[in-house]
């Protein structure tokens, strides 16, 4: 059966994505044939491409790390080449972080990013917590503190983050997004009342949890993905990957899932860190909380001005209703016990049944079925990943139209920020819960919290 234009086109740009890959690697050195080059999947941010170089000495294998676009990179700082001299600087000292080899230039006419020695092991959360040996949480506390003891004289492209101008940039970024939804102004009014006293700056990964290290035979191999770095406090890198929606169902071992926060602070102390801060750790929680319940609703309008038009950037934006779960559980502890007590509003009833033809509901779900069912067995590396986040996305579609809760109430929303509605304001926690509940359920239903949740809730 002769080939179709498309097939052609799809060739000849593979085709050309390996020769230019050759040319890179040529001009650092590192000639070779270019070897099966295959998208990783995974990466709500960068694109990252695994391939093997085989050259007079054999096969390694390199990773390359790109921006999606020029106009998505150009809101980030530190830009691509920053964060290849970051993790230069990281990997000379002392900090397992891999070895760059080469880094785009305009010339290559290959996109903005660099190239990397691939680094043993696996980054997927469920495989790291399958066969994590009993010293690797203080792997990741040693990797940590070796982080925060980084020269940061180097490093004066980085950017600072200083607490309360990152609060209000939150709330310039809520505000943007419609500054309508009632438990990130929650979040936000409870940061600006607890904000930490200023402390000496040290370099902050950003993005410390797993998914971004590499794990391999139980121990730590690698740190990934310093596109987040800046200077900072030490404990925002500390609480980062202690959010229960880093912990991948592991919910009784709040530190990366792995152990308990007691094991984890000892460790980094161990490590040559500083004494952490209860206080200190629990802002940065509740703040990168928010952060990401707000990265996660951005995720939306990059689709929208089509700086990354991934179908996974759609999906992820659902994301938000998770954290605003993780929110109320965090902050619940301020409100008076007769409010945490309150019984809950009733749930909405279900949605009729159809005892006629197909309803639209019906019809996303046949289609899952049959995405799971024909297409999938012929699938694997990226393509696989994302017949899984379509399928995600029309069980999303699906639950909607059965019906799922308004998220947005402005006038709410600026109430709470206003200090005019608080967790001591009598049903509001309640109604929160309840919303908080049926929005997850609609949106993400096998988020590990969310049953507890419901379990804890639902019995006051």
């Amino acid at each position: 059966m002769a080939g179709t234009d498309s097939d052609d086109e799809a060739g000849s740009a593979a085709a050309d994505f390996v020769a230019r890959l050759g040319a890179v690697m040529a001009r650092a050195g590192l000639a070779g044939t270019i070897v099966s080059p295959q998208r990783l999947s995974g990466g709500a941010n960068m694109e990252s491409w695994l391939f093997g170089c085989a050259g007079p000495q054999g096969e390694e294998r390199f990773v390359l790390r790109r921006a999606p676009s020029a106009e998505w990179l150009a809101t980030r700082a530190p830009h691509m080449d920053g964060e290849a001299a970051l993790v230069r600087h990281a990997h000379a000292g002392g900090v397992p972080a891999p070895e760059i080899v080469a880094e785009l230039t305009p010339e290559d006419g290959f996109g903005i990013g660099f190239i990397m020695r691939c680094l043993p092991g696996t980054a997927s959360p469920p495989d790291i917590l399958a066969q994590a040996a009993d010293g690797l949480i203080d792997e990741i506390a040693g990797a940590l503190a070796a982080i925060h003891r980084l020269d940061t004289a180097p490093l004066g492209f980085l950017p600072r983050l200083d607490p309360a101008e990152g609060v209000e940039g939150l709330a310039a970024q809520f505000e943007q997004a419609g500054g309508d939804r009632p438990v990130i102004a929650l979040g936000l009014a409870w940061l600006r009342a607890n904000l930490p006293p200023p402390c000496p700056p040290r370099v902050v990964h950003g993005d410390l949890r797993l998914g971004n290290i590499l794990v391999d035979q139980g121990h730590l191999a690698g740190v990934l993905d310093w596109e987040l770095a800046h200077l900072g406090d030490s404990h925002e890198d500390l609480a980062y990957g202690c959010m229960a929606v880093w912990r991948f169902g592991r919910l009784d071992r709040p530190a990366f899932g792995l152990a308990a926060l007691e094991h984890y602070f000892a460790a980094y102390r161990a490590a040559g860190g500083e004494s952490v801060d209860p206080v200190r750790f629990r802002f940065w929680l509740v703040y990168r909380t928010v952060w990401w319940a707000l990265g996660c609703m951005a995720m939306a309008q990059s689709w929208r001005a089509r700086t990354d038009r991934s179908l996974e950037r759609v999906v992820i934006s659902r994301r938000t209703s998770e954290q605003e779960l993780d929110l109320l559980l965090l902050l619940e502890e301020g409100a008076p016990e007769a409010e945490r007590a309150r019984a809950l509003p009733p749930p909405p009833p279900p949605a009729a049944g159809s005892a006629g033809e197909a309803s639209a509901a019906e019809i996303l779900t046949a289609i899952s079925e049959w995405l799971g069912e024909a297409v999938k067995p012929r699938l694997d590396g990226r393509d696989r990943f994302d017949l899984a986040v379509a399928r995600n996305a029309l069980g999303i579609v699906q639950r909607e139209l059965a019906g799922r809760p308004d998220p947005a109430d402005r006038a709410l929303a600026d109430d709470v920020l206003a200090g005019r509605a608080t967790l001591a304001t009598p049903g509001l926690l309640a109604r929160l819960r309840r919303a908080a509940l049926d929005r997850l359920a609609a949106d993400m239903p096998k988020y590990p919290a969310l049953a507890p949740a419901r379990a804890q809730w639902e019995q006051c």
